[in-house]
């Protein structure tokens, strides 16, 4: 039994334009409960803006949040993995890239996104199956 990323992908994600505020996108994160957007829509996003790129270079930088737009503080270097991909090599890449978050492609769309805290609760559910597999293989000792 493989994990690929289609299995543990995460749906509901939250789009934003990049003409928005940064404390518009706030209130929109809070409300959605969301702990980041990707800027621009499924089929092309543009970005993506976090809780900490807004308290890194905004508030810390003392800018004002009702003027500052999501182009300006986003990350524009989105980290994408296909559908297919294994989730060993999904982990791979948060890790070597020293990334929480990874959108999630099927063809030129993206269909979601993965979270460490989510790769790292599925890899812990899919050992236990496997474990528990490998127990009842085994048998009891004759």
């Amino acid at each position: 039994m493989v994990l690929y990323a289609r299995d543990i992908v995460e749906k509901d994600f939250l789009s934003l334009s990049p003409k928005e505020t940064v404390l518009e996108a706030a209130r929109s994160m809070r409300t959605s409960r969301h702990g980041f957007a990707v800027v621009g829509s499924h089929q092309s996003p543009e970005g993506i803006v976090t809780e900490w790129d807004i308290v890194s270079k905004v508030v810390a930088g003392g800018l004002d949040p009702s003027k500052v737009t999501l182009t300006e503080i986003m990350t524009r270097d989105v980290v994408y993995v296909d559908a297919g991909t294994g989730i060993d090599a999904v982990s791979r890449m948060m890790n070597e890239r020293g990334i929480r978050r990874m959108l999630v492609k099927q063809g030129d769309e993206v269909i979601g996104f993965i979270t460490s805290k989510t790769l790292l609760a599925r890899l812990n559910d899919y050992v236990d199956k496997v474990s528990s597999q490998i127990g009842r293989l085994q048998g009891p000792w004759v």
